[in-house]
């Protein structure tokens, strides 16, 4: 009997070594109970979709799976993006403002401890970005395309931007999907769920990334979405944007002061009508009150939007595609999943022709700049721009374990934030070396106190914009931005956050101030890069 308990004794020193081991030396293992502390990760990017697009945050678009993470999560009120795809999809992978031959991607960092990582979907990288972060050079799987590309098969049976499939080259009909006719957003939904097979079956912690595209240009959905919201907007985006407005102050997203502001054209003085087309950019269409328009009018703009609100009702469809496999397969208590989108929505003219209606494989149809500035709602401006309505908008997580269902939070976020935050949630140290690399240290900072409920001092400073044209730089309560690279104009954040008085003639040294420090951080960031 003694000999037997020293036996048990032995053999459970050695469990305990073996845990040791496996904690210290960072072992990496498939045995389940080792992972339960690493949480599969599930990073979904809305394209062009603007704050108040989707149902958490107001809108009349059916997204109950969006609903669902909302009520099952966290949302953010405050959430800035870089304004624009390449930068925002930039700082959001590298954790920089700005990056250079030393940024790595983080999925890059999570393959190293032990991930299994995906891609399926967007890439666009800004030029500084090394080779080494790109999709092909790191995920065990990857279906990606650059900056945007058709969503049904173009009759040319030739994409604006091809597939890329594992670091090759693909025609549509090489890659795997399920439902015809061919359909971008499901199909890398199917891609993604077929990928994680492996991940799941081996125990082994994930990374996926979807990059849907949707509801970037061109304007194509599925029939079937598209009749759902066919007529929904013949009243017309002064009432959607009114509608929206009071959800969002009854969600509690909004203060009940807050203003509207005033509705808008695109006013980009750089970026009207197609290059060339003189004729349609000497009357670049401005906002006009709904009841001005005539029925016929009102009838092809009511298209439009049921358009763009098919193709965010089939991401959301889609993404409740994925949420039921975390179910299905028992995972979704230790898997964090986050929606959030690149910037505002668009409202720049890239119709290659009106010969086709919005929503057909053979268009290729963009939003007008009223519904644009109805998905922005409450905010001003557009894409691009540093205004609110560019760099500003929605951000859920969900992460069952450590985050309260139904959470709302005022405190600001950033995209450069999310690297540094899924490093700490997966318990994983920012490296020394990667290889030959000494890695360039985030710009961005955790979000896990947000998420823990506590109170937290906001960074020294928030940068967006795209372009010296329409740049923003934040600090604290103030912000000055760019419009067409005419003067600084300055807002109370706090006091405004719809950006209706420009306070700059009355506060000129503030504006200042804010111009010189912004100056120094731009240095500072330039500088880190080397």
């Amino acid at each position: 009997m003694k000999k037997i308990w020293i036996y048990v004794v032995i053999i459970a020193v050695a469990i305990a070594g073996i845990f040791f081991l496996a904690s210290s030396l960072k072992i990496k293992t498939n045995n389940k109970k080792l992972l339960d502390s690493k949480p599969n990760i599930i990073l979904i990017l809305g394209d062009d979709i603007g704050y108040s697009d989707i149902g958490p945050f107001g809108s009349e678009i059916k997204t109950p799976n969006l609903d669902r993470l909302a009520s099952e999560g966290i949302r953010f009120a405050n959430f800035y993006n870089m304004s624009k795809c390449e930068p925002s999809r930039s700082s959001l992978f590298s954790g920089l403002y700005e990056g250079g031959k030393n940024s790595v991607n983080f999925a890059q960092i999570l393959k190293n401890e032990g991930y299994y990582v995906i891609h399926s979907g967007k890439e666009h990288w800004m030029n500084w970005a090394p080779d080494h972060v790109f999709a092909k050079n790191i995920f065990d799987q990857s279906l990606t395309f650059r900056a945007m590309s058709e969503f049904f098969v173009p009759p040319s049976g030739d994409f604006v931007n091809p597939f890329i499939l594992n670091g090759d080259t693909v025609t549509y009909d090489q890659i795997y999907y399920e439902k015809k006719p061919f359909f971008k957003t499901d199909v890398l939904t199917d891609n993604a769920l077929r990928w994680l097979e492996k991940p799941v079956k081996e125990e082994k912690p994930f990374f996926l990334f979807l990059g849907y595209g949707a509801a970037h240009y061109p304007l194509q959905a599925r029939p079937e979405d598209i009749s759902k919201y066919r007529g929904t907007y013949k009243s017309g985006w002064d009432k959607i944007r009114l509608e929206r407005f009071e959800r969002l102050k009854k969600a509690g997203l909004i203060s009940e002061n807050t203003r509207l502001s005033p509705p808008s054209s695109n006013i980009n003085k750089f970026r009207g009508h197609p290059a060339g087309d003189e004729e349609r950019r000497a009357e670049i269409p401005m906002y006009r009150p709904w009841n001005s328009l005539n029925e016929d009018e009102k009838d092809k703009l009511d298209l439009e939007m049921a358009v763009f609100a098919a193709m965010v009702d089939r991401m959301d469809q889609n993404i409740g595609r994925v949420l039921s496999y975390l179910d299905e397969k028992g995972i979704a208590e230790n898997t964090i999943v986050i929606y959030l989108s690149d910037n505002g929505s668009c409202p720049y003219d890239s119709n290659r022709d009106f010969d086709y209606p919005p929503g057909v494989a053979e268009g290729f149809r963009t939003l007008c700049a009223a519904w644009a500035n109805a998905g922005n709602t409450p905010f001003k401006y557009f894409k691009q721009y540093g205004h609110e309505g560019g760099a500003h908008t929605h951000f859920i997580m969900r992460w069952p374990k450590n985050i309260k269902a139904g959470t709302i939070t005022h405190q600001t976020g950033h995209i450069v934030d999310v690297a540094p935050t899924l490093l700490e949630a997966a318990g994983i140290s920012f490296p020394n070396k990667i290889g030959e690399i000494s890695p360039q240290p985030f710009h961005g900072t955790s979000l896990i106190p947000i998420l823990s409920g506590k109170e937290t001092a906001e960074p020294d400073f928030y940068i967006s914009g795209w372009t010296e044209r329409f740049k923003m730089y934040r600090e604290k309560d103030w912000k000055i931005v760019k419009l067409n690279g005419n003067d600084w104009e300055l807002y109370n954040i706090k006091q405004d956050p719809t950006e209706i008085d420009d306070l700059a003639d009355s506060l000129p040294e503030k504006v200042n101030q804010l111009r010189d420090n912004y100056q120094a951080r731009e240095a500072e960031l330039k500088a880190s890069t080397k």
